[in-house]
């Protein structure tokens, strides 16, 4: 009778596998695993015959993104024509191993990552004792990786697994020593820990300020200096490079002055400026005028104060 133990390297993906999260990105980190898959002994001449058995596990390591350490335990079973009375070895043969695995994976960047893998360990054979015949195992496996996110992964292995020769003690007291090697095709699946952090919210765009112009004047004034002028050309012609804009002119006064005054110069101030944009080529609808008088002044100051940076026209385009 032969018999092999593998762990599987993972199982098939599942739903909850096709449902990870989303975009791999290759991160280290622990790492939990299950599957299974057939097994098949291979025979050396025995007069005892196999057929295609089982194996089924479950694994816990870290990944280097590379490199892969982990430990493993599964158990299999291979049936065979070997009925021995008074014995556990009734149709088949099982195992139950504990493995220490290091693997090496060639594109741990990638979607998929071809690895091999090589493990050392201890084998449980059926045998007529209480644990079984304790045997050394060994293992190598060569197989190929599927990262469906970066928390979760399917596989699908090929293993090669022997121990040392186990034992059989049949009743009439001879010992029966065989060899115990298979060759074993897995599929399965593995979780990392540590999904990858939320991508970094996209920054708020600056905000952007509506050009502003601003015209100043003289002392109970409404006519316009030179400079003012200058200032509204340039206004009229970042109204015409936008194309389609509205232009606001809000007239202001310092606080000298009773308050309906300042209220009435603020408009007049206002209209001025809307005058001398229509001169210049802006639409006279494109326009609108408004009057604060002395209520937002620029420079903060106590009634009856006259401030220059408080007697203007502010024209905003939108």
């Amino acid at each position: 009778m032969k018999k092999a133990l593998v762990i599987a390297a993972a199982l098939v993906a599942s739903p909850m596998a096709a449902q990870a999260q989303g975009d791999f990105v290759p991160l280290p980190g622990f790492y939990v695993g299950a599957g299974g898959g057939l097994t098949w002994a291979i025979n050396s001449g025995s007069s005892v015959s196999t057929s295609t058995g089982y194996v089924v596990g479950g694994k816990a390591g870290y990944d280097f993104l590379g490199p892969r350490l982990e430990l493993e335990f599964g158990y299999g079973r291979i049936p065979s024509n070997a009925f021995i009375p008074g014995t556990v070895i009734q149709g088949g043969g099982g195992q139950l191993n504990a493995m220490a695995n290091a693997y090496y994976d060639f594109l741990p960047a990638e979607r998929f990552s071809p690895y091999v893998g090589a493990g050392l360990g201890v084998a449980f054979v059926d045998s007529n004792t209480q644990f079984g015949s304790t045997q050394f195992a060994y293992q190598g496996m060569l197989g190929v990786a599927y990262h469906l996110s970066s928390s979760w992964t399917i596989g699908l292995e090929g293993r090669y697994s022997g121990t040392t020769n186990p034992s059989l003690t049949v009743p009439t007291g001879q010992t029966i020593t065989y060899q115990n090697n298979a060759i074993s095709l897995l599929a399965g699946i593995v979780y990392k820990f540590g999904a990858p952090p939320p991508p970094p919210e996209p920054a708020a765009p600056p905000l952007v300020r509506a050009p502003s112009f601003m015209v100043f004047f003289d002392w109970d004034r409404s006519n316009l200096s030179q400079q003012a002028l200058a200032t509204i050309q340039q206004a009229a012609n970042a109204y015409k490079a936008k194309g389609n804009a509205r232009i606001t002119a809000t007239g202001h006064t310092d606080r000298s002055g009773p308050e309906s005054y300042n209220m009435a110069l603020s408009l007049r101030r206002a209209n001025a400026v809307k005058d001398a944009l229509v001169r210049d080529g802006v639409p006279a609808a494109a326009i609108a005028i408004i009057g604060k008088g002395e209520t937002q002044p620029l420079v903060p100051t106590a009634d009856g104060v006259r401030e220059p940076q408080n007697r203007r026209v502010e024209i905003l385009l939108q």
